[in-house]
C-alpha cells in the first residue's frame, strides 16, 4: 500500500464549543454524534483523500482547541497552513468575534493562508430563525473585506459540509492556490485506511 501523503495542510480555528470537531466528524465518518464533546486539548489530525476531476487531493486537517488557553498551541498547528477553517457559532454573537480574532492572526501570520469563514449549527436557525445572532449579510461581508470563501453548515444535518471541504480541495487545485510541488507533500508514512486521528485527541 502506497504512503499517506498529505497535500494540503488545513486547520481548524474557532471559539471552544462551535462546533469545530462535529464538522470533522461529520466530514470524516459521516455522523454527528449527540451529547456533549470532551474539548479537543492540543490538537487532533484527520488526513483525508478527496477527488478533485482526476486527481486525488489529500487534506489533512488539524482540528485546534478553541479554549484560550491553548492559544499559543494554536499558533503553531497553523503555522504553514494551506487553508484555515475559522468558525463561529450562528447563535453566539461573541464566537463570531472570536472569528475576527483568528483572521487577524493568520493574516499577519501565514499570507498564503486561504480563508474559509464557517458559521456552525444552521440546524438551529432552521429550528428557530429567532436565536441567529450574527447576521448572513454580515458574515458575508466580512468574508468578502478579507477575500474569504464563506459557508453556513449544519453538522448535525450535514448541510453544506461536503461542499466546504470540496471547495477547499478545487481551490487548492488551482494553480493561484497551491504553491508547494508535487514532491513537497507531507508523507505520514503506511497507512491502510483513509483517515486516522492522533496527537491528544480526547473524545
Amino acid at each position: 500500500m502506497s504512503a499517506m501523503r498529505v497535500d494540503a495542510k488545513v486547520v481548524m480555528l474557532g471559539k471552544e464549543s462551535v462546533g469545530k470537531t462535529s464538522l470533522v466528524e461529520r466530514y470524516v465518518h459521516h455522523r454527528f454524534l449527540v451529547g456533549p464533546y470532551q474539548n479537543t486539548i492540543g490538537a487532533a489530525f484527520v488526513a483525508k483523500p478527496i477527488q478533485v476531476g482526476e486527481k486525488v487531493i489529500t487534506l489533512g486537517i488539524w482540528d485546534t482547541a478553541g479554549s484560550e488557553r491553548y492559544e499559543a498551541m494554536s499558533r503553531i498547528y497553523y503555522r504553514g497552513a494551506r487553508a484555515a477553517i475559522v468558525c463561529y457559532d450562528l447563535t453566539d454573537s461573541s464566537s463570531f468575534q472570536r472569528a475576527r480574532f483568528w483572521v487577524k492572526e493568520l493574516q499577519n501570520c501565514e499570507e498564503f493562508c486561504k480563508i474559509y469563514l464557517c458559521g456552525t449549527k444552521n440546524d438551529l436557525i432552521m429550528a428557530d430563525r429567532s436565536v441567529r445572532q450574527i447576521d448572513y449579510h454580515d458574515a458575508q461581508d466580512f468574508a468578502e473585506e478579507i477575500g474569504a470563501r464563506h459557508f453556513e453548515t449544519s453538522s448535525k444535518t450535514g448541510s453544506n459540509v461536503d461542499e466546504l471541504f470540496q471547495a477547499i480541495a478545487e481551490d487548492y487545485n488551482d494553480t493561484a492556490f497551491q504553491y508547494m510541488t508535487e514532491d513537497t507533500g507531507v508523507d505520514l508514512g503506511q497507512r491502510k485506511d483513509s483517515y486516522f486521528y492522533s496527537c491528544c485527541h480526547n473524545n
